[in-house]
């Protein structure tokens, strides 16, 4: 199992250049100022593209989609921070997107509601397939939607959703701060729903099905108990069956299809608020473990994890040393490259960088485009993705 620590991408010059590598700088990029001085933390460290080993890297193009309050816009940018392509998205903010298998963009959309879900900075509603030139393929909209969607290898879509539980059953839940339901006691739960690409509901999976409300109870004594999981990730596994993350409890379960049963799960600790896990071609899952309140530390910190699942056994990670210099408390994702790399997303500082195996930083990017009110502003991003050429030629002809 390897150990890892975050260098700086231009520290790693020297090396790189002794194997016959190029590292690319950025540019310098000034920013405004109020008095001298930039108020803006992110602003002032510097944004934009960092640096490039273009030896090491994973050379692609990469996908991603600001969550800022104003922000309607999905960009791929290339390996030296060009925008070559964008997509205006019909909803301001969004959630995040990608590309399907034939290329074209799928896409979480956000439509607030009057609901306390709805009011929710994670709120769904709607999602969507459009082509390269941003025309809309088909769309569904669903009020309990939220964090997640994506598209099924048989062609359906699979929502993450919430509506309130059974108030015998939300007495129930542990954990949490006392109190802290909404309008005097009620609490949310998550559900799974599979529908065609034309609304028709063909298979429902609850949490309160299938979860024990006292022992897979909330691990953040801080945490408000105004929703009991918070499921924020799922993919579709090899065999069909999905993959689940639910922040609140800390974990990760894999759900059987066709029975409904959960067949692994794995929580606290080692996991803590994780992110985005997915199934990699190892068999492992690969998540990012955001750590806002972990179970065996005295300090919260990020790192990302490889899993085995046979085993529940770490067998790869990447992490800060010292340990607090990497954190994300929310959002997040990892997805591990063709060449080995790893491309991190530290969700809420919009950064994106690429690991080798050992750690090494061999990209790096910080999200430019910032939106909220001007003594808050954000340049928080959910996921990004990196695609290869072939895959982004794939997208240009889709329709």
């Amino acid at each position: 199992m390897a150990i890892m620590s975050r260098r700086d991408v231009f520290r790693i010059a020297g090396a790189s250049l002794a194997t016959g590598g190029t590292v690319v700088p950025a540019a310098s990029q000034p920013a405004a100022t109020v008095h001298g001085i930039e108020p803006n933390p992110i602003k002032r460290r510097g944004v934009g593209f960092r640096g490039v080993d273009k030896a090491r890297a994973d050379a692609g193009f990469t996908l991603f989609a600001p969550i800022a309050a104003t922000n309607r816009t999905v960009y791929l940018i290339d390996m030296e921070g060009t925008v070559v392509h964008h997509w205006e998205m019909p909803y301001s903010p969004g959630l995040h997107g990608y590309l399907t298998e034939r290329g074209t963009l799928f896409y979480n959309g956000k439509i607030p509601n009057e609901t306390h879900l709805g009011k929710t900075p994670f709120m769904g509603g709607s999602v969507m397939e459009v082509d390269w030139k941003g025309k809309i393929l088909w769309e569904v909209k669903h009020p309990e939607h939220h964090h997640d969607g994506i598209r099924l290898r048989n062609g359906n879509v699979m929502l993450i959703c919430a509506r309130e539980l059974a108030p015998a059953m939300a007495r129930r839940v542990r954990g949490g701060r006392a109190g802290s339901e909404y309008d005097g006691g009620r609490m949310n739960a998550d559900y799974l729903l599979e529908m065609t690409t034309d609304g028709k509901v063909v298979w429902e999976w609850r949490v309160a099905d299938h979860l024990d409300p006292e022992k897979d109870h909330i691990t953040g004594e801080q945490d408000p108990r105004d929703e009991w999981t918070h499921a924020n990730g799922l993919s579709e596994m090899r065999d069909g069956n999905i993959l689940l993350s639910c922040r609140n409890t800390s974990t990760v379960m894999m759900i059987d299809r066709k029975t409904g049963n959960i067949s692994w799960k794995l929580g606290p600790p080692p996991l803590s608020g994780q992110h985005a896990p997915y199934l990699l071609e190892n068999g492992h899952v690969l998540l990012f473990d955001n750590g806002p309140h972990r179970l065996d530390e005295t300090f919260p910190y990020s790192r990302v994890l490889e899993i085995d699942p046979a085993t529940k056994a770490i067998v790869w990670k990447f992490q800060e040393s010292p340990l607090q210099n990497f954190f994300s408390d929310r959002i997040s994702n990892a997805v591990r490259l063709r060449n080995g790399n790893t491309l991190i997303n530290e969700g809420v500082f919009g950064r994106f960088f690429e690991v080798t195996p050992d750690g090494g930083v061999v990209w790096e990017y910080v999200n430019p485009y910032f939106g909220g009110p001007p003594n808050a502003q954000t340049n928080s991003v959910f996921r990004v993705q990196r695609y290869s050429n072939a895959e982004i030629e794939r997208a240009r002809r889709a329709t």
